[in-house]
């Protein structure tokens, strides 16, 4: 019972980060219906800048953990508009259906070979600002970090939902949301607001990966599978509902966990594409998401 309720916590604490990330994948799809295939690297990206910051590849510290959050998600923001201006924009200003997958994914590649070329292709370990030392829960051992990234990652999708509720870019964002053409001709500019999305997107994964870096090992490669993952939770908790990508990234982080235990980690990423083809099967729009209805 104890190694079960362990479990658990590994699970949900792997689960929320897939959850911030599937968060940003709901933002940018929202506001514009599109997605950024590079979400992985920008979490990847937020955890190498962070390990910069707090000293951990040339020594240090340089700063503290906590201060280097605000700049890791500064960071996130400035590389999410980089994305927007220079692989999104353009597919919107002529309307291609697929120019900005693969100008997204062409993004992510080139990101990834840069990180490469900087911070080299060793997988770098984080120094973790908290203690190593597990405490009890209910007869579990839990890593003060686990907790840390659970509250951490809660935090931050219930500000962006508090901002979104109740500032007045919030509301834009919302409205865009709804709809972008009736948000424009409300004077809404829904070229920024989409703009402001992909920043917010990006902010949110490379918070993430400056969240989970303490708790793995941090290299360049680490944002595939992790982007991927998240896509995975987004699409099966729906792309439209942020509960649905809390809810999804559970099942999917506790499956994994728990698969990699019980069975081997060889099959750990097996359940959660059999959850994943099933919804498609069965509900495409996702356990919370809502079935588009297209006029004609």
């Amino acid at each position: 019972m104890d190694i079960l309720l362990q479990l658990v916590f590994s699970g949900i604490a792997l689960g929320m980060i897939y959850a911030v990330v599937a968060f940003g994948y709901q933002l940018t799809f929202a506001t514009s219906g599109t997605l950024n295939f590079g979400q992985g690297e920008a979490l990847m990206l937020g955890a190498l800048v962070g390990l910069s910051l707090v000293g951990g590849i040339h020594g240090g510290p340089y700063m503290s953990y906590w201060l280097m959050i605000p700049l890791v998600i500064m960071f996130g923001a400035l590389q999410g508009m980089f994305v927007e201006w220079i692989g999104v924009r353009p597919a919107i200003r002529i309307k291609s259906e697929f120019g900005w997958i693969m100008s997204t994914i062409a993004l992510a590649i080139i990101f990834k070979n840069v990180a490469e070329n900087i911070w080299g292709k060793d997988v770098l370990p984080f120094p973790s600002p908290l203690s190593a030392t597990p405490f009890q829960v209910m007869g579990a051992n839990v890593q003060p970090m686990q907790i840390a990234v659970i509250i951490g990652a809660l935090s931050m999708m219930l500000a962006v939902e508090i901002f979104n509720r109740k500032s007045i870019y919030g509301k834009a964002v919302v409205a865009t949301s709804n709809d972008r053409d009736a948000a424009g001709l409300m004077g809404i500019n829904t070229g920024r607001v989409i703009t402001f999305s992909y920043a917010l997107s990006s902010a949110t994964a490379a918070f993430a990966g400056a969240l989970i870096a303490p708790l793995t090992l941090t290299s360049a490669t680490m944002g595939a599978s992790l982007g991927l993952k998240a896509f995975a939770v987004a699409i099966i908790g729906g792309l439209t509902s942020g509960m649905g990508a809390i809810v999804g990234g559970l099942i999917l982080g506790i499956a994994e966990v728990a698969t990699g235990y019980y069975i081997s980690t060889g099959y750990k990423e097996v359940p959660g594409l059999i959850l994943l083809l099933l919804v498609l099967a069965v509900k495409p729009s996702g356990l919370f998401g809502k079935a588009a209805i297209k006029k004609v």
